[in-house]
Parts: C-alpha cells; structure tokens; sequence
C-alpha cells in the first residue's frame, strides 16, 4: 500500500506540472484573442460613430443652408420691391419736370435762367434714376 500512496503523489505532480505547463499558453492565447476582439471592436464602434457623426452634420448643414436661402430671397423680394416703388417715385419726379419744362419752354421764347434750373434738376433727377436701375440690376 505504501508504493500506491507514493505513486500517487508523483502522479499527480506530474500532471500539476503539465496542466500548468499548458495553461500559459492557453492563457496567453486567451489574452491574445480578447485584446484582438477588444481592438476590433473598438475600430467598429469608432467608424459607427463617424458615420454617425457625419450624416448628422451633413444633415444639419442642409437645413442651415435651405434656411439661409430662404431668408436671402426674402431680404431680395423686399428689396426689389423697395427699389420698384422708388423708381416709380423718381419715375413721376421726372415726368413731372419734363411737363413742367415743356410748359415753360412753350410760354418763354428765349431761354431763361429757370429753364436752365429746370435742366439741371431734371438731369439730377436722371442720374439719381440711372443709380437705382443700376443698384435693383445688382441685386437680381
């Protein structure tokens, strides 16, 4: 009975010694598995979120840009229609001169010093009215 009891310890110090012989490498294979699953993951998960990230911005750009737009074509209508209303202004301020130095000319036979008043504002009148045509031309 003594030598089985001797055997026994030998035996399994024997395969004490194997198991831990061959658990470091299947340790180590573990680790290296985990650590290459770990840097995997994190390489999905990172460019997920760049994509995420991406159609976000892409997608709040977009409306920026459509509510520029709109607002751009709202200060254009007003201003066009501002400019109208002046040309229309500045428009009957002409007309009304040429009248008015048509009459003036038909009651006078010689030119007079109103005349010649009447000429320079009428071409002040003009080229303020060139001015807006040039500005509204601009801003379409």
């Amino acid at each position: 009975m003594e030598t089985n009891i001797q055997t026994s310890p030998n035996r399994s110090a024997a395969r004490t010694a194997r198991k831990s012989k061959s658990s470091v490498p299947l340790f180590l294979a573990v680790w290296v598995l985990l650590i290459g699953c770990g840097v995997i993951g994190s390489v999905w998960y990172t460019n997920h979120l760049k994509a995420k990230l991406t159609k976000d911005i892409s997608v709040q750009t977009a409306r920026q840009i459509t509510a520029m737009q709109q607002d751009y074509d709202t200060q254009l209508k007003q201003m066009q229609t501002q400019f109208s209303g002046e040309l229309i202004k500045v428009q009957s301020k002409v007309d009304a001169l040429n009248e008015l130095l048509q009459f003036t000319k038909d009651n006078t036979n010689s030119k007079t010093d109103n005349s010649n008043k009447l000429f320079s504002q009428l071409n002040e009148v003009k080229k303020k009215l060139n001015e807006l045509q040039k500005s509204l031309d601009v801003l379409k």
